[in-house]
């Protein structure tokens, strides 16, 4: 009796090993080549073509407008972007001289993205602490060798008329988050394929642009 629970024990510690292992096989993918962010920047709403590492982003903004031959100033709400860069690398790299490179049905076209926010101190109830978690859609591709570029929303307009966002217009709290993209596609074979990235973002209300 003692070797029957002993060996029926070895047989489910082994299955659930091996389940274990082809739950993490089938969530990075079984594409042949792995895709690589290099770059993933940010821009605020209103200076789109400035990209950096960390974005300040502004829950409002002053614009200045003219409003019968008077200059005003008009609160304004941006949405903010992101950059992302990709490349391919193939998982089997070759062996001594023989090198493998991606071929054409290696190329991973992205159709969805999704980015949610966390915060490093735990508190990530999404609506109360950091804005709430959206998906979207773009569309580009990898190519088999160089590089791909795509521009993606990062922080939606309607999230800083909600909380948490909403508040920080009338203070000067700052909210320190981290966003996490995901990005979602397949090869030319069909293979599924995702790839996230991540980027530091500053919510509050800060000076406005001249």
């Amino acid at each position: 009796m003692r070797s029957k629970l002993t060996l029926g024990m070895f047989a489910s510690l082994t299955l659930s090993v091996l389940a274990s292992g082809c739950g993490e096989y089938v969530e990075q993918g079984r594409s042949p080549a792995r895709v690589v962010i290099g770059v993933l920047e940010a821009a605020s709403g209103a200076k789109p073509a400035e990209f950096g590492g960390v974005l300040n982003s502004d829950v409002v903004t002053n614009i200045s407008k003219t409003v019968n031959s008077v200059q005003v100033l008009v609160p304004t709400i941006f949405g903010d972007l992101a950059r992302v860069s990709m490349t391919l690398v193939l998982r089997d790299q070759g062996q001594g001289t023989t090198v493998n490179t991606p071929s054409a049905l290696n190329q991973v076209t992205f159709t969805r993205y999704r980015v949610t926010y966390r915060r490093a101190d735990g508190r990530n109830t999404p609506g109360v602490d950091v804005p709430y978690a959206f998906d979207s859609a773009t569309t580009f591709t990898v190519p088999a060798t160089g590089i791909a570029t795509a521009n993606i929303e990062l922080v939606r307009h309607t999230a800083k008329e909600e909380a948490p966002l909403a508040a920080l217009a009338s203070n000067a709290t700052i909210i320190s988050t981290i966003a996490d993209i995901s990005f979602y596609g397949r090869d030319l074979a069909g293979n599924d394929v995702t790839v996230t990235g991540s980027i530091g973002i500053f919510f509050g209300n800060f000076g406005d642009p001249n």
